[in-house]
């Protein structure tokens, strides 16, 4: 049974926040920044936005481009880091927004590579034969879960939404999948408190641990070796050579380790999509709306085969080929 996209869309919030915005409350500057990550803006959802009102706008475009109603959803699974809450789940609060009513809904929370393991997950349940119509969904406000003092993290994320209806198509559609994780690399980048491990406390707020916490060098190594390590064996198990990749789709974590990997895997930059520049990193949200971008250019051509990749928090990784048929 061939799964694949049959409705594609995505949502940044209007609030642009420049390098120079930043320059204003950080001991940092437009060079330095860009220098580091590539980003010269990125989106800050508004003080009445969370994390469900963006991905609300996102999958209503993408059942608007499915020509499917919210009813014709039988599951919505939503890869996010920064929820509206523990719990309940966002994806329950999107399932009352969009009035899917006849939808089982779940979060999926797997770092930056939640959408990629959630289209994993949504595709074995219509492969399987248990669903039909799976939405999901990539959103974050992951700008809240960033310490304002720190340019270390502050300077390189950005809010967003990306949705994807998931299918039979006749042809083309996912041709594998490669999921990966290092549970002995889990320091690298955390968010310490909140949890049963550390629940908010005054020592929490005095400390700051209630915000992200990132090993930077670390990450940056473990992203470039998994982008060409995972990129390798999904490619494999597909049995798709390199050069027949028309597309790579990486997760906007940062420029250089976008290029590093692309030539490390011997991909032209011509092929890379990149939105870190204006959007930032978007975490779980940064592939679905990078390939909604190119779908909306109408860059995205039938039989067009698609390399996605992501890393994250975990240390976890994950990576999609696919041929594009619409």
């Amino acid at each position: 049974m061939m799964v694949g996209i049959v409705g594609l869309g995505s949502y940044v919030p209007e609030q642009v926040v420049t390098n120079a915005d930043l320059e204003k409350i950080l001991d940092t500057t437009d060079g330095w920044i860009k220098s580091r990550s590539g980003i010269t803006e990125r989106r800050f959802a508004r003080k009445d936005q969370a994390t469900s009102d963006l991905a609300q706008i996102a999958a209503e475009r993408a059942l608007e481009d499915a020509h499917l109603s919210p009813n014709d959803i039988d599951l919505i699974i939503v890869g996010t880091n920064s929820p509206d809450m523990l719990y309940p789940a966002t994806a329950c609060l999107l399932q009352e927004m969009i009035g899917a009513r006849n939808a089982a809904a779940f979060d999926l929370q797997a770092g930056c590579p939640g959408w990629v393991y959630a289209v994993t997950a949504g595709t074995q349940f219509i492969q399987s034969g248990m669903y039909k119509n799976v939405l999901v969904v990539g959103a974050e406000v992951i700008t809240r879960m960033m310490d304002n003092t720190d340019r270390g993290t502050y300077v390189l994320f950005g809010d967003g939404a990306g949705a994807t209806v998931l299918s039979t198509v006749e042809h083309g559609g996912f041709l594998s999948f490669e999921l990966f994780a290092d549970g002995s690399l889990a320091q690298y980048l955390t968010l310490p408190a909140g949890g049963s491990r550390k629940p908010f406390s005054k020592e929490v707020l005095k400390e700051r641990s209630y915000f992200t916490k990132m090993d930077g060098q670390a990450v940056f190594r473990f992203s470039v070796r998994e982008i060409s390590r995972i990129s390798k064996k999904v490619l494999d198990k597909a049995n798709v050579p390199l050069e027949s990749v028309d597309w790579f789709v990486p997760h906007q974590a940062n420029l250089r380790i976008i290029q590093s990997g692309a030539q490390e895997l011997g991909i032209p930059m011509e092929k890379v999509v990149v939105t870190i520049d204006k959007y930032g990193n978007s975490s779980a949200a940064s592939i679905p709306i990078a390939l909604d971008k190119i779908y909306t250019e109408g860059k995205l051509k039938n039989g067009d085969k698609v390399l996605m990749v992501s890393f994250g928090a975990g240390m976890t990784s994950g990576a999609i080929i696919m041929e594009w048929s619409r």
